[in-house]
C-alpha cells in the first residue's frame, strides 16, 4: 500500500470524527485499529497523516499480531516511525499482551466480609473523613475494580444510586459492594447506614445488580451489615 493511497490528513477531517475525539466522544471500542494506532502515533509527517502511516504499518505487518512480531528497529526504520514512536506502538502492544494473560485465578475473590476488609482496610482505617467506595464484582465474585465515590456526610439523601451503580453498569458488573468507613472508629453501623443500605438494595432489584453487602470500616475493626441484618435481603 503506497502511503499516498489515503488521501487526507487528521486536520482535513471533521473535528467530530478525528480518532481522539471519536475515542472522547464514543469511547475506544468505536475505533478501528488503524486509529488507535494513529492515535499513539500522535503525529504524521509531510505528506502522511498519523493515520495513512498507521494504515502503512498495518499492511507492510499485515496484522496487529505482526505489530507485535517485528523487532524494534525494524519499526523504527519505517518512515514516519522512528525511535519514539516506535517506542509507544511496542508498550501499548505488550500492555495488551500482559493483559490478555491475566487469569481469573490472579483476581481476588470476595466471599466473606474479611475478604473485603482484606481490600481496602489499610487505606480506609485511617480516613479523617467518610468515604464510600463501591467494590464491583463479576458473576463469579472476582474482584473487577473499586470505585471511590463520595467523600464527607454520608446519608440516604446525599448518596444517589444512580451513581452507586453508574460504574457498575458501564464494566458490566453482576454483583457490587458498598463500603464506606466510620472516622470515629467504631464500625457499628448506624440506623441511617441500614437505611441506605435497603434503599440500595431494592435500587439494585430494578438494575438486576445485586448488593452483595455493606461493609463498614473503623480503626477498631471492621462490621457487615448483611451479617448484622440478613433479613435486608
Amino acid at each position: 500500500m503506497a502511503e499516498n493511497s489515503i488521501g487526507y490528513r487528521i486536520k482535513d477531517i471533521e473535528e467530530s470524527q478525528r480518532p481522539r475525539e471519536r475515542l472522547e466522544n464514543q469511547g475506544p471500542e468505536a475505533l478501528n485499529n488503524a486509529e488507535l494506532i494513529a492515535i499513539l502515533l500522535r503525529v504524521g509527517k509531510k505528506g502522511a497523516s498519523a493515520v495513512q502511516i498507521a494504515h502503512n504499518l498495518l499492511h507492510r505487518f499485515e496484522s496487529l499480531g505482526g505489530l507485535q512480531r517485528v523487532s524494534f528497529p525494524e519499526l523504527c526504520a519505517v518512515n514516519g516511525v522512528g525511535p519514539a514512536k516506535a517506542a509507544q506502538i511496542k508498550a501499548a502492544v505488550e500492555l495488551g499482551r500482559r493483559l490478555s494473560m491475566i487469569q481469573p485465578q490472579e483476581q481476588v475473590i470476595i466471599s466473606s466480609p474479611q475478604d473485603v476488609a482484606d481490600q481496602v482496610q489499610y487505606k480506609m482505617a485511617r480516613l479523617e473523613q467518610e468515604e464510600l467506595w463501591v467494590l464491583l464484582l463479576d458473576s463469579r465474585n472476582h474482584h473487577m475494580r473499586t470505585v471511590q465515590l463520595y467523600k464527607g456526610s454520608l446519608n440516604s439523601s446525599s448518596v444517589r444510586p444512580a451513581e452507586i451503580f453508574k460504574d457498575a453498569i458501564r464494566f458490566n458488573a453482576a454483583n457490587i459492594i458498598i463500603v464506606h468507613n466510620h472516622p470515629s472508629g467504631d464500625p457499628s453501623p448506624s440506623p441511617e447506614d441500614v437505611h441506605l443500605t435497603r434503599v440500595l438494595i431494592e435500587a439494585g432489584k430494578l438494575l438486576e445488580l445485586h448488593v452483595y453487602d455493606h461493609i463498614i470500616i473503623g480503626t477498631k475493626g471492621f462490621s457487615s451489615i448483611k451479617s448484622l441484618h440478613p433479613s435486608l435481603w
